[in-house]
């Protein structure tokens, strides 16, 4: 009787050890490449993909966009949190099926955002029913026009459906460059380059004091700290990306809670002969002589004169 009793307590200490054990394979916070597809369930509608081959079946346009697996953070709501809830505890090369309610993935139905406006607030271009109409900054589907008032609804296009969704775990990514190149093409629709630098730099800190006078100015001294500099290229296209003229503030603290960084400096190379200096013409002074002797203006007598001018 008692070596029964003994072995029922020690049953939960080893149910115990269990649970203690670390959990494997992907976690919030990793960074993988996924391929997938995205159907609804009822239609079987194409909803998203990364398979160029599936978007050409569909008539799709492919020329218009880059195609292969993307990279997502985990944990950051880059895909269905049910997609995300399957992958965690998962390897590379482990593939899932899953079936994404309406209500998490494009929300349910609602008749009350099917709406009457004034025929005026719609361009005369898009006095169409299924044209896609914005209205007082909301996106909607023009659905008729009766006098001077149109039908209006506001629900997403795939309100209601419920989405199957297929992926396979491609690669995980740990490169930091890798990293910051397949979120910011997550973010952005952009290729970019990219790079880390360690830097030192100066700053101004303030001077902790024992004067205990509150009206005394603050003191500061000049230190040199480390930086972790993510540099990224400046493009015409990263200045004319909507999504970056919109939210670049919010991108770069993304970026850099993800990546771990101290700062963020975009770069613009504006002439040739060199990278330069962030928004300052390549070449350095020698490109500034060649431009003056163009003007033909004497550069060694504009030298002589600053130098008289400062004495």
């Amino acid at each position: 009787m008692s070596n029964d009793s003994e072995a029922e307590e020690t049953e939960p200490v080893e149910e115990d050890a269990a649970d203690e054990e670390p959990e494997s394979g992907f976690q919030s916070g990793d960074v993988v490449k996924l391929a997938y597809t995205a159907r609804t369930v009822d239609e079987g509608q194409l909803v998203d993909t990364t398979d160029e081959d599936v978007a050409d079946e569909e008539g799709i346009d492919t020329d218009q966009q880059d195609w292969g697996p993307r990279t997502i953070v985990l944990g950051e709501g880059h895909i269905f949190p049910d997609v995300e809830e399957d992958i965690y505890g998962k390897e590379v090369g482990d593939e899932g099926t899953v079936t994404v309610s309406a209500e998490d993935a494009f929300g349910e139905y609602d008749e009350t955002e099917v709406r009457t406006v004034s025929k005026d607030k719609i361009e005369e271009d898009d006095r169409y029913p299924g044209a896609q109409v914005q209205i007082d900054g909301e996106q909607g589907r023009l659905e008729t026009i009766i006098g001077g008032r149109a039908r209006v609804d506001f629900n997403h296009p795939l309100a209601g459906e419920a989405v199957e969704y297929e992926y396979e775990i491609v690669a995980e990514v740990t490169d930091r460059e890798e990293k910051a190149q397949g979120i910011l093409s997550l973010m952005l629709d952009m290729e970019l380059d990219v790079w880390f630098e360690d830097e030192t730099v100066e700053e101004e800190q303030l001077v902790e004091s024992d004067d205990e006078d509150e009206e005394s100015e603050p003191e500061y001294e000049t230190v040199e700290v480390e930086k972790d500099t993510l540099y990224i290229e400046a493009t015409p296209q990263l200045t004319m990306n909507q999504q970056w003229m919109m939210g670049k503030q919010q991108i770069a603290q993304q970026l850099t809670q993800l990546l771990g960084v101290d700062r963020i400096i975009v770069q613009e190379e504006i002439g040739g002969g060199g990278m330069g200096m962030p928004g300052m013409m390549g070449g350095g002074m020698g490109g500034l002589e060649e431009q003056l002797e163009d003007a033909d203006v004497d550069a060694e007598e504009i030298a002589e004169e600053l130098e008289n001018a400062g004495e």
